[in-house]
């Protein structure tokens, strides 16, 4: 898995293609929907509006739509005529200040839909589904306290609410991501020791020696994906690519890993290799002295349990970073065990969340035994070797896989509550 600042420009010399984009930001989405947190696009549902007296009104997508007020002394003004069904608010933005906007249980917290981001003076639709229940807006301005609305009650219906999720606090995520960082410090012990192995062939001339103990040591730092954006520049050091670099293979800061694995599969000699695995080697032992000293971010270990494998499609899958030795699909074998490694953190949080935590579970089995049977006692299949079919199962397992973690971010996202 590339680290998290990859650039995208070409390569010089034969190699893989760079990416055509850096790993997707930090991004949240709104809506509960499947056990996921999905946005009503603005723009997408097109007439818009409500009664004068807040009655709803009928759109051309055929849903009712009910504006509702954002703002300090109105919030959730509007919803007086509430309906059981799927259906639509618009929230009006009739204050001076920005504001997050979420549809609430006001008794438990839960959150059946949202919207981020609202500009003053604007208007943009939130889609539910609502069955009976007790519900409320909670308006939260930017730099001013949360402010929630009246309650609304539904009763006499037959249809079910979409799901509804009690957003994580950063308190909850503090102990998941402590001990995640100690599982970490043992990775990093074993990758140390691993990446020894690898230099000691290099230095003695034994390249295939070197070629065998490449791959062992690259993987232990491949699952090790959620800590990445805490490794800073180590990570471009340790498991670089030539993206970004004039010179490609040949450019003095392409380093690491990759640095090696080109040199080993594209007949460069032991002499010639030996700077790189020596620089390598220190590098490591640099990133295990130092990790002791370092602190994630709570707040984005759950996004971090997406972008592993969703990093994984986009650069692994690709062929984006292979230079030479066809372990792609290695490689995307140990992300996948990294991402379960955090969600084995996370799993007491998800659990009493996510709907669909235990097909997630099964998702990750799947893709699991896809990968599996690309291992043939440690060799494993290149991607160039694949047949379509088994191309499509691929992509379609890690794929699917990847959209279900998107889940998992969104849950884990930490939302205001004051």
């Amino acid at each position: 898995m590339p680290g998290t600042a990859r650039g995208a420009e070409a390569e010089t010399e034969p190699g893989p293609p760079a990416p055509s984009s850096g790993p997707a930001t930090r991004r949240r989405t709104a809506l509960l929907a499947a056990g996921a947190l999905v946005a009503v696009a603005a723009g997408v549902l097109a007439a818009r509006g409500s009664g004068s007296d807040g009655q709803a009104a009928a759109a051309a997508d055929g849903l009712p739509h009910t504006t509702v007020e954002v703002a300090t002394s109105g919030c959730g003004s509007g919803w007086t005529h509430p309906q059981a069904g799927h259906q639509v608010f618009e929230l009006h933005n009739t204050s001076s200040t920005a504001a997050e906007v979420y549809l609430t249980d006001p008794t438990t917290g839960a959150v059946y839909g949202e919207v981020e981001g609202l500009a003053p003076g604007t208007v943009r639709p939130l889609g539910v589904t609502l069955g009976n229940g007790s519900y409320a807006f909670k308006c939260l301005p930017d730099d001013a306290d949360a402010v929630t609305g009246p309650t609304v009650r539904i009763t006499g219906s037959k249809v079910k609410s979409g799901p509804a999720a009690v957003p994580i606090t950063q308190q909850e995520l503090i102990p998941p991501t402590l001990a995640y960082q100690k599982w970490i410090q043992a990775r990093t012990v074993e990758l140390a020791r691993k990446t020894d192995v690898l230099k000691t062939a290099v230095d003695r001339g034994d390249l295939e020696a070197a070629r065998k103990a490449w791959l062992p040591a690259h993987l232990v730092y491949e699952r090790m994906g959620a800590a990445y954006g805490t490794f800073g520049d180590s990570d471009g050091a340790i498991n670089g690519t030539t993206a970004g670099l004039s010179g490609g293979v040949r450019d003095a800061g392409f380093t690491g890993f990759h640095r090696v694995e080109y040199g080993l599969w594209h007949g460069e000699s032991a002499s010639e290799l030996r700077g790189p695995a020596d620089q390598l080697a220190k590098d490591v032992h640099a990133l295990e002295s130092n990790w002791p000293s370092q602190r994630m971010d709570p707040a984005d270990t759950g996004l971090r349990a997406h972008e592993i494998l969703e990093n994984t499609v986009q650069f692994e899958l690709t062929g984006r970073t292979d230079y030479g030795s066809g372990t792609n699909l290695a490689t995307a074998r140990a992300n996948l065990d990294g991402t379960r490694v955090l969600l084995g953190y996370l799993g007491p949080l998800l659990k009493t969340r996510d709907t669909g935590y235990a097909e997630l579970g099964d998702w990750m089995d799947r893709a699991q035994h896809t990968l599996d049977g690309f291992d043939h006692s440690g060799k494993w299949t290149p991607l160039a070797q694949l047949t379509r079919p088994q191309r499509e199962k691929v992509d379609s397992d890690l794929g699917g896989l990847v959209e279900r973690l998107a889940d998992v971010a969104a849950l884990t996202d930490v939302r205001r509550t004051a």
